[in-house]
C-alpha cells in the first residue's frame, strides 16, 4: 500500500471512528417500581348483548381519560387494545374509575367505583357495573421454554367469569380441560387433559401449558386444541360437563369449544356470559404474548 492510500484509509477510519461516537444510540425509558406503580389491563365482561349500542365510549381513570370513541372498550374485550402485552400504568393504591357508555353525544355513566390498584401487572375485570372490579394478578412475566429442536408449547389461562342469569354469579367450581391431536395422519386425539386446578367464579388458573403439534413441520407452528368444562363437586368428584344454554333449541348443551394454537404464545381465556339464558357465555381469548 503506497503512501497516499495509507493516507485515504487513515481518514475514512477517523470519519466512521467519529460517526460512530456522535451517533449513540438511545432509548428513552421510565423505569418503573412495582411496588408503587401500577399496570393494568381493562376488560369489560358484564353479561350483556354485543353491538355498539352497549360499547363504553369513554373511560376515565382519577379524572383522567384512558380511552374513548376512537377505540372503545367494546362488550368482552380490553383495553388498551392494537398490541399484545401493552398495560395502563397509574400510582398504585385508591383509584377511581369511570365507564361511559352510548352515542359520542349522549355517553351516561353506567360504572363510578373507588377501588384498591395494588402495584405490579393485573387484570382488572369488570363483571357488573353494580360490584367492584375483580383483580387478578396478570403472573408476568410470561412462561418461556427452550427446546433444541421445534418446540410444542403454547399456555393458557383460564377466566371463570360465568354468570347463572343476570346479577347472578355461577355458583360452580370449573375444570378446563384441553385435549389435541397426537398423529396428523391419522386424527387420533389425546385424552382429555386438566388445564390448572378447578376454579370458581372471579378466580382463574395459573399459565398452564397446552401442546400444539403443529401440521406444517417448517413453520412457526399452530394446531387446532379442543376445550371442554367439567364441573367439580366440593368433594372434588366430577359432576359431568359444563351445560349452557342453546338459543337455536332452547335446550341446555354441554359446552365445547376450540381455538387455534400457536407454538410459544401465552393466551388468556375469558369465560363470560350466562349459563341458563341469553346472553349465552362463551370463551373470549386473549394474546398476552
Amino acid at each position: 500500500m503506497n503512501r497516499l492510500n495509507k493516507i485515504i484509509v487513515a481518514i475514512v477510519a477517523t470519519i466512521l471512528f467519529a460517526g460512530c461516537d456522535k451517533n449513540v444510540v438511545e432509548y428513552d425509558t421510565t423505569p418503573i417500581d412495582d411496588a408503587t406503580t401500577a399496570q393494568f389491563q381493562l376488560h369489560y365482561m358484564v353479561p350483556t348483548t354485543t353491538g355498539t349500542a352497549n360499547d363504553i365510549n369513554k373511560v376515565e381513570l382519577n379524572g383522567q381519560l384512558l380511552t374513548n370513541e376512537t377505540t372503545p372498550l367494546s362488550t368482552y374485550n380490553a383495553v388498551p387494545s392494537g398490541a399484545v402485552g401493552r398495560f395502563f400504568a397509574a400510582e398504585a393504591g385508591t383509584v377511581n374509575l369511570k365507564l361511559y357508555r352510548g352515542a359520542v353525544n349522549d355517553l351516561t355513566l353506567v360504572y363510578d367505583r373507588d377501588f384498591e390498584l395494588p402495584g405490579g401487572k393485573h387484570n382488572v375485570i369488570v363483571h357488573d357495573f353494580d360490584e367492584p372490579p375483580i383483580i387478578i394478578d396478570n403472573d408476568a412475566p410470561y412462561p418461556t421454554i427452550t427446546t433444541e429442536h421445534s418446540g410444542t408449547t403454547a399456555w393458557v389461562k383460564f377466566y371463570n367469569l360465568l354468570y347463572e342469569k343476570p346479577g347472578e354469579p355461577t355458583p360452580l367450581r370449573l375444570q378446563y380441560q384441553f385435549q389435541y391431536v397426537t398423529d396428523n395422519n391419522t386424527g387420533t386425539k389425546s385424552e382429555w387433559q386438566n388445564l390448572g386446578s378447578p376454579v370458581a367464579f372471579g378466580e382463574a388458573t395459573g399459565w398452564e401449558p397446552i401442546v400444539v403439534n403443529k401440521t406444517v413441520e417448517i413453520s412457526s407452528g399452530y394446531a387446532r386444541v379442543d376445550y371442554r368444562i367439567r364441573l367439580i363437586g366440593a368433594d372434588g368428584s366430577d359432576e359431568g360437563s359444563l351445560q349452557l344454554f342453546n338459543t337455536a333449541s332452547g335446550e341446555m348443551r354441554d359446552f365445547s369449544d376450540w381455538w387455534t394454537g400457536y407454538v410459544g404464545r401465552v393466551y388468556h381465556h375469558f369465560l363470560a356470559g350466562n349459563r341458563t339464558e341469553a346472553p349465552v357465555a362463551s370463551i373470549r381469548q386473549f394474546t398476552a404474548k
